[in-house]
Order: structure tokens, then sequence, then C-alpha cells
């Protein structure tokens, strides 16, 4: 059956529209290297962030230290309960190669380096930590960056 005009515009538009997943998008053969080369280190960083967003629900639920969430300052339980729903679901956007999970996982980097600057004993990072998370903000700022100028 022949599809009316109307349809037949509507399916195009439906199909012209952007996504925001990188691996969706139409690019060049030059782009897709770069295209290509941040795919894959957001999905190692996915599963960086699911590792550090499992070990705040291990903290949550007891597994190392059994009763002692409850017992701490508030502070401390509702910035490991932060970390538990933002990495998780920064992960799961990384994993997706999204645009909106770049930026979650932006934001829960930048959570975790703000509150160890400014309150050290609720989120303790090691020089080491800070400078690898800030070494994968570069990089990941980086290959955006490139792949941004190939398209």
């Amino acid at each position: 059956m022949p599809r009316s005009s109307s349809q037949k515009g509507t399916l195009d538009l439906a199909r012209d529209q952007a996504s925001d997943r990188i691996e969706e998008r139409p690019a060049a053969k030059a782009a897709l290297r770069w295209s290509f080369i941040l795919t894959w280190y957001m999905r190692v960083l996915s599963i960086l962030w699911i590792m550090k967003g499992l070990s705040a629900w291990a903290v949550i639920l007891g597994v190392w230290t059994p009763g002692q969430f409850e017992s701490r300052p508030m502070l401390y339980q509702a910035t490991i309960i932060y970390f538990a729903l933002i990495d998780l679901i920064a992960a799961v956007g990384l994993w997706m190669a999204s645009t909106w999970g770049g930026i979650m996982w932006l934001l829960a980097v930048m959570s975790h380096l703000v509150l160890a600057a400014f309150f050290p004993s609720v989120v303790s990072s090691g020089f080491l930590t800070i400078t690898f998370f800030l070494s994968l903000i570069v990089f990941y700022l980086g290959i955006a960056w490139l792949e941004a100028l190939d398209r």
C-alpha cells in the first residue's frame, strides 16, 4: 500500500532527527576514528564508575563494616548515598555513549573533587586519586574535542 505524502514526511523527519548517542551519528571516515575512541573510552570509564558506585552501595549495606553506616554522621551518610546514586547513573550514561552520560560523569567527578577539597574528613582522597581523576577529565575532554573537530 503506497504511503501518503504526509506519512512519508513524518517518517523522514523521525529518521533525520539527531541522536545524542555518539555511535548513531553519521560520521565521515576521519571522524569515525575519534568517535570510536571516545565511545570505548566512555565504556572503560563506565566500568570504573560501576565499581565506584557499587562500592558506595557496599558501604551502605555494610558489606565491609556491618552496622557502621547508621552510626556515622549525617553528612557522611548523605555523601555516600549521593555517590551511590550519581556514580551508577553516570555509568549507565557513559556505557550508552550519550551526551548526558558524559555530563553526569563530569558532575560526579567534580563533586568528588570539590568534596575532597572542602570536606576531607567526609571524602578522603589522596594525591594519587585526585591526579587520576583530573587526568581522566583531561583525556575525556581532549578526545571529545578531537572528535568534535573531525565532525
